[in-house]
């Protein structure tokens, strides 16, 4: 098995960090690493801000309800960056209702989502440790008022990571005959029963890492999660048309 395949099988989210700065020269080949991501039809509908200023940081962590966010070496926030070829075609004339349409949102979408797991794959490749925040949108309209984002821009995910001060355990996932099908969707005749076995291991897992404060099983905590909704997390769509992006919703 090789290195790649090593790293990402072993993949645990890192979340406390060491003092050690990232040296200059491996964060200019990580950023050359997202710039070769693949890109939808090569129009590179995504940017990153590089966030460093210590204010910024504390409001961005007090979006994500993590206070750590505050500590990360470094800290990237990928984004949906389809104003910057808006400019381009408006420069030489052209003012076209598809800039924003959802044609061009989800090819941003998509761009960002590859370049920070490319990211996030290059820098265990370094033996560094790293982490995903999804946490940066519960409060999407704050967090773009604080990157000072245009419109035909939004914020995607937050990559934060450095040298590991941890070594979680390997969090337990649930088989591949659950996710992989072939040909056709596979629809189950009975879900609870299915992932009885994956309950457990969840439970040992949660129980092993952290003894004084029992977490329910996989299946419990997916009620849990539907019942407890981040309100502003559903207003993402509106914050998207504030955005400048035609969602297409009337009806036709």
């Amino acid at each position: 098995m090789n290195q790649t395949i090593t790293h990402q099988l072993n993949h645990r989210a890192i979340r406390r960090f060491t003092d050690e700065k990232v040296p200059e020269a491996m964060l200019e080949t990580l950023a050359q690493v997202v710039n070769r991501t693949a890109t939808s039809v090569g129009m590179q509908s995504f940017s990153v801000i590089r966030v460093n200023e210590p204010d910024l940081r504390s409001q961005i962590a007090a979006i994500g309800r993590q206070d750590y966010i505050q500590q990360i070496p470094e800290f990237w926030i990928f984004i949906v960056d389809c104003y910057r070829n808006a400019m381009v075609a408006r420069e030489q004339g052209y003012h076209l209702g598809t800039e924003g349409d959802m044609d061009r949102f989800f090819q941003g979408w998509t761009d960002a989502c590859l370049a920070a797991q490319n990211l996030l794959n290059a820098v265990e490749s370094f033996g560094l440790g790293g982490n995903f925040y999804g946490s940066i949108l519960n409060d999407a309209a704050r967090l773009i008022d604080i990157l000072k984002l245009p419109e035909l821009t939004m914020p995607v995910v937050g990559v934060g990571f450095g040298y590991s001060a941890q070594a979680p355990m390997l969090k337990p996932r649930m088989s591949m005959e659950l996710k992989l099908f072939d040909d056709t969707y596979r629809i189950l005749e009975n879900y609870g029963e299915t992932f009885d076995d994956y309950d457990r291991q969840m439970e040992t897992y949660y129980d092993l890492r952290q003894a004084d404060k029992p977490m329910d099983s996989f299946t419990k905590q997916v009620v849990d999660k539907l019942k407890h909704p981040i309100d502003k997390r559903s207003d993402l769509v509106k914050i998207m048309q504030d955005q400048g992006f035609d969602l297409n919703l009337e009806e036709k």
